[in-house]
Parts: structure tokens; C-alpha cells; sequence
């Protein structure tokens, strides 16, 4: 499989960047197989969902990053789940760490978000795992787009875990204001639900406008990537994407 464009810095000061979102089940299936997929995929940013929250979580959090060739960003158990890592190619201007309002009796979101600068190119980064209930993951789509909105930067990326497909109106409404990588570039494969699962592509990685997208989706037949460690690794299957950002 033809891989997709490597990071890199343009005469121009835009860059290119690989970004990977993937659920990673509170690291409780195999790690070692998880830190090889993340690795083969050679990310600059990770946009991580179900980093592990409780007991030792920040110890979990700085394993996966150490063993993926990662530094740990920001999130976790402070975002109720989402996380974001990223290479040492990223310089961190600022964090910050959203809980979101709740419904009783369903769990807590959050989003992890973080303004990464690279040479001249700036981009604000926000990881999601959005409600399995239809009415709050839809008010939780538009607190998303609000964060985006205030993190104040040109050019944004948001990944992560819809919990809803294309045709929902969760994913529309983000799709209706931001661009749907996959649809914008597709490359590989679409769905994200597990090996063996019925088909469904509940993944995403989100672009504003400006930002070129230069190819995402599912990484399987990657070199390095195998589908033994796509089956053990975790629940979800990961969406690798590339880009394009233009100097602030």
C-alpha cells in the first residue's frame, strides 16, 4: 500500500504533519502491539481516546507515549479520556483540558486540546470521544466546535471517537462545518469498528478550512502495521491522516 506524504517543512514555512486518532480501550489489551501500530504509523500528533483515567493513570500515560517514541501532551484522566501525544517535532504553546457537561447516569466527556507550533506553522489540536446518547453527543458536537473556535488559531484539527456515523446528524453537523478528512482525501481503508465487526466508520479526523488534506484513513497494510496487532492492540481500528499547514 502506497503510504501517505511524510511530515515535513516547505520552502514556504507550511508543513506537513501525520495525525493519528485512536481509541485505545484504557490500554487494557496488548500494549506492546498498540505502542508498534502507533510507531509504524510515524505520527507527529496522536489524538487519543479511553487513555486510562484512574489508578496510575499519568504512569500508563508516559508508558504508551515512551513506547510509541511520544511525549505525553496533555489530557487523560483531567479530559475524562481524551489525550493527545505528540513527537518531539511539536513545540506545546498551550493546553488546556475541557469537562463537559453531563447527563445523570451517563459518563463523563471531555475534550483535551493543545496549540502546537511547527517552524512557522501553528495548529490547535482537540481530542474527542463524544456520548453514545444522541441529544448530548449532538450538544456535545456543538461545544466542540465552539473550543475550536476559541482555541484562536488559524488553522485546527479535531479527532476522535463520534460514537455516530456519516449519515448521523452528530457527524454532519461537524462535517457541515469542518472537513471530513476521509471524504476531503480518502486512502485505505474507511471503516474503524473492529476486524470482524459490522462495518461502520465511527472514527474521524476533522480539518478547518485552510488546511490541506493530503490523504486519511485506516492504516491497514501500512509496513509495520499488521493485522495481528490491529486485533490486539485495542476494540478500535485507527484513522491515520496527513496534512498540510500553512505558515501563520
Amino acid at each position: 500500500m502506497q503510504d501517505l506524504p511524510q511530515s515535513a517543512t516547505e520552502p514556504d514555512g507550511s508543513v506537513v504533519v501525520r495525525v493519528l486518532s485512536y481509541n485505545v480501550r484504557s490500554m487494557r489489551d496488548d500494549v506492546a502491539a498498540l505502542a508498534r501500530v502507533i510507531r509504524a504509523c510515524r505520527p507527529d500528533i496522536v489524538c487519543v481516546q479511553e487513555a486510562p483515567r484512574f489508578f496510575r493513570w499519568r504512569k500508563a500515560a508516559a508508558r504508551l507515549a515512551r513506547t510509541s517514541g511520544l511525549v505525553y501532551v496533555t489530557g487523560g484522566a483531567t479530559a475524562s479520556g481524551p489525550m493527545v501525544l505528540s513527537s518531539l517535532r511539536a513545540h506545546v504553546e498551550r493546553t488546556e483540558d475541557v469537562l463537559l457537561p453531563r447527563t445523570p447516569g451517563l459518563h463523563q466527556r471531555g475534550f483535551a486540546t493543545a496549540v502546537l507550533r511547527f517552524g512557522r506553522a501553528r495548529l490547535g489540536v482537540l481530542s474527542c470521544h463524544l456520548s453514545v446518547q444522541d441529544q448530548e453527543r449532538y450538544e456535545q458536537g456543538r461545544l466542540l466546535l465552539d473550543q475550536l473556535a476559541a482555541l484562536d488559531v488559524p488553522y485546527a484539527i479535531a479527532a476522535g471517537d463520534l460514537n455516530d456515523r456519516p449519515h448521523g446528524r452528530t457527524f454532519g453537523l461537524l462535517a457541515d462545518a469542518l472537513q471530513d478528512s476521509w471524504a476531503a482525501k480518502p486512502w485505505a481503508r474507511e471503516h474503524t469498528t473492529r476486524l470482524g465487526d459490522p462495518l461502520q466508520r465511527i472514527d474521524a479526523i476533522f480539518a478547518t478550512e485552510g488546511v490541506e488534506v493530503l490523504g486519511c484513513g485506516v492504516p491497514m497494510g501500512l509496513p509495520g502495521v499488521s493485522e495481528r496487532d490491529l486485533r490486539t492492540a485495542t476494540d478500535h481500528l485507527p484513522v491515520l491522516g496527513a496534512f498540510r499547514v500553512p505558515a501563520a
